[in-house]
Order: structure tokens, then sequence, then C-alpha cells
């Protein structure tokens, strides 16, 4: 019984870090060992009974603009309404009639935007339709009311194309409020955290990486499972492509084909397929810029609105997705200056998840419907490590040879409930070596084994 009192006595001690004078005698090797074990496993069951970490989702933002009473529209596709606010009040509330598909490249833009210019009618190309009422507020997107064709027929389309379309008599109510200028956050259910709670077990320690900086979050949650310095700013390589990709989409008609020239090219003939003098579409360039990482296809992308516009609309498309701490400096990543925080890309990756998942089928090597048109790409060698996983939902790996390697992977996991999670890991500076894109998928693989082994053992 004294032994006991003791050591609950001296264990108390250590983990208070209160050290006092203990007879030589009594700590034999097997007392150490076994005090030593015991205070590992005391402060990793204190360490599991922290409040978890969550990702702050777009619900901060709309919190932010009602506190400095804004004037501000918002737009729930979720819920598909839209409310006016006046000075941080909201004032009417509206239904969303349509909204664009994710699915077949004609996602509506999440974010927070502002109102460039409105007209009574505007006229959209692609569909040969008149838009009443019509809003724009970024890239190729509007809100508008029903399309009609030319002679005054309803359309009557299933999808938008990515606009918000309201039914007559509520845009004409929208367009009347609204000012050019005001904010408009748009948002959906995927870029809301739902909440859903895991119930771990106790822990065990988490591996040790090589990265330098790392976040492993549930994309749908915001969970944060383990991370380190992911608020710190370092160079992301390749991992802008996904950015690039994002920007060129939702500016351009993904029709719309351009010549490649030989200034355009930053490794001639280092792309099969991508020379100087052939003509290609917006979308055919995104295989070779996701899958084989091509440097030469995200020029070219750049190219078509001019390379400094393209760079500074990446920048305006991440601060709009809240990637405060973001830089870009050109379309490839090649620049070390393309640097940007692992917080700020679980961002990107929560937004392409919901509103460009056409992309990640690409980064996997998997066919996506393509306008009916062919893709003149073949035999590209996919550059995402971990394009053969069956659970690996889609990524972007990136290296620059004189300095670090970096990688942003979406996977899934099932539960016993025949549903999924969706994780992300991204990891930043694994190392500067031959082997780094190997440091990268060894951290990955051991960010697996643990998320296996803490969080979905039952399923696996």
């Amino acid at each position: 019984m004294k032994e006991i009192i003791i050591s609950t006595f001296l264990l108390s001690s250590l983990l208070l870090g209160n050290f006092y004078p203990t007879p030589v005698s009594f700590f034999s090797e097997k007392n150490i060992e076994i005090y030593s074990q015991q205070i590992k496993k005391i402060k990793q069951i204190n360490k599991n009974k922290e409040p978890p970490l969550y990702i702050k989702d777009f619900s901060e933002v709309k919190g932010r603009l009602i506190s400095e009473k804004k004037d501000f529209v918002m737009a729930n596709l979720g819920e598909m309404e839209i409310n006016f606010y006046r000075e941080g009040n909201l004032i009417k509330e509206m239904s969303v009639f349509k909204k664009g598909d994710p699915q077949n490249w004609g996602g509506t833009p999440f974010g927070l935007y502002k109102i460039i210019e409105k007209h009574k009618v505007d006229y959209s190309t692609p569909t040969n339709t008149y838009m009443p009422w019509s809003i724009h507020f970024y890239g190729k997107y509007y809100i508008h009311g029903e399309n009609y064709y030319p002679g005054g027929v309803k359309a009557n389309q299933p999808i938008t194309g990515g606009c918000i379309q309201l039914q007559d008599q509520d845009a004409k109510v929208f367009y009347d409020l609204i000012e050019t200028g005001m904010p408009i956050l748009i948002v959906d259910k995927g870029l809301e955290n739902d909440g859903y709670k895991y119930s771990p077990g106790e822990l065990t320690e988490f591996p040790k990486l090589t990265a330098k900086s790392y976040l492993v979050a549930d994309l749908e949650s915001g969970l944060v499972f383990a991370g380190k310095d992911y608020q710190k700013k370092l160079p992301i390589s390749s991992v802008a492509k996904l950015m690039t990709a994002v920007t060129v989409a939702e500016n351009i008609d993904l029709s719309r084909a351009i010549t490649a020239t030989s200034k355009m090219l930053v490794q001639p003939e280092g792309t099969e397929g991508l020379t100087a003098g052939k003509r290609f579409q917006v979308f055919e360039l995104f295989w070779p810029l996701l899958i084989e990482s091509s440097d030469d296809a995200a020029e070219v992308l750049s190219y078509f609105l001019g390379r400094e516009k393209t760079i500074q609309l990446m920048n305006e498309k991440a601060e709009a997705i809240s990637m405060v701490d973001t830089e870009f400096v050109d379309s490839s990543g090649l620049n070390q200056k393309n640097v940007s925080t692992a917080q700020d890309l679980f961002n990107l990756a929560r937004y392409i998840l919901n509103s460009r998942p056409m992309f990640l089928n690409i980064s996997r090597g998997e066919k996506v419907w393509t306008f009916d048109f062919p893709v003149d790409f073949k035999n590209l060698e996919n550059k995402n490590i971990f394009f053969e996983n069956p659970d690996f939902l889609g990524g972007k790996t990136g290296s620059l040879q004189a300095d670090q390697s970096a990688g942003l992977f979406i996977f899934r996991f099932k539960l016993k409930d025949e549903q999924e999670r969706k994780v992300v890991i991204i990891l930043l500076d694994s190392g500067v070596s031959d082997v780094s894109q190997l440091n990268i998928k060894n951290d990955a693989n051991k960010v697996l084994d643990w998320l296996k082994e803490n969080y979905f053992k039952e399923t696996q």
C-alpha cells in the first residue's frame, strides 16, 4: 500500500513538473521503466481530452459581414435560397430556381465576390439565350431570371452552366435591391462544416514525418486530425496548377481554342503531343496539366487571357475562397515565390471537391465528359503518386528539383453504415533530395495507416 501511495505521488509530481528528493534505492531500473510508461500513457490520455480543432467554414465570413453591418447578398445553394442584408440585417428572402451542376463542368463558384455590373438583359453566347435581370458577379457567372430564346420562348434548360437562376418576378426584385460593388457570399452545404463527430478510442502516437508543415483534416466537418505549422507560408510547387485549372475553367469558354507557340513552351517537346504550331481547346490542356504536371500546359493555358491577367485572377480567386496567406506569381508553380499554407490549401481542396470535382477525376487519370470532342493527349505519365489507389479521390503532387516537395491528396474512408468521409492530407516542404517524392509518399502512407488504426479501424 505504501508503494502505491509513493508511486501515485511520484507520478503526480512528475506530471506537474514538481521534483522532490527521493532515495536512490527507490529508482530501480524496473520501476523507472514502469513509471515512464505510465507517464506517457497519462499524458496521451490528457492530450486526447483536449477540445478538437476545426477549420473555419464560410459561416465565419457571413458573421463578419453582419458584425460589420454591411449591405450584402448571401446565396445558400444547399438550401436553394438567396437573401439580401442591409446594414447586417436580413430584409429579403427569395428562392433559387436553378443552380449549376458541378459534375458537368458547370458548378456554381462558391466564395466571397463583388457585384461587377448589372443589365436588364444580357445575352449568353454558349446557350444562345437571353438572360433577363442579369447581375454579373464573377468570371463567366451571373445571377439572372429565366432564360429565353430570341423570339421570347423560355429555354427551360435543366442546368445553368454555373449561373444562379431566379424566377423572373424574384429576379426583378433582386435586381432592384443590389448595387455594383456589393459583396456576395455564395455557399453550399459542402462548404459548411457538417457537424460529424468521431468517437476514437485512445489515440496512438502520430508518426514522425519528413514534411516541415502538414495538415490532416476531414473536408466535410473541418476536423483537424493532426497538424504542424499549418499556417506557415511555404512554396507549393506544382500544387499551384490546381488553382490554374480552377481559374481558367471559371473565366474562359472551355471550347475555345488556341495555337501553341514556342514562346509559350517552357520545355519544348517536354510534353508529348504539346508542340508549337498545334491547336488545342481549353479543356484538352487540363489533362497534361493535372496528370503529367506539364509546365508547358500551364503556360499555354495562361495565354488565353494573358499571362499577367491569369496570375492576377488566380490571386483574386484565392482571396475569394479564404486563402488569405497565398500568393501566385506564375501558373506552373516553378517559381519558389508561389507560396501558401496547409490551411489555405485545405480551403482549395474543399472548394475543388464541391465545385470542380472534374479536376479530381482527371488527376487520377479518369475519363470525363469533353463536350463530345476528343482529347489529343495519349500515354501521359501520371505523376500523382496515389493515382492507382482506389480510395484516392484526386489531388496533386509537386516538386522542385532544388527545393521542397509538396502534396495535396484527398482520400475517402468508408464507415460502417456504407457512408464515407473525405479526408485531405496536405504536406509541404518534405525535403531536398532526389527521392523527395518518395519522402512525400512515405509520409502520406504513414498518415493513412495512422488514420485507419485510430479512426477507421472497424471498416478496414
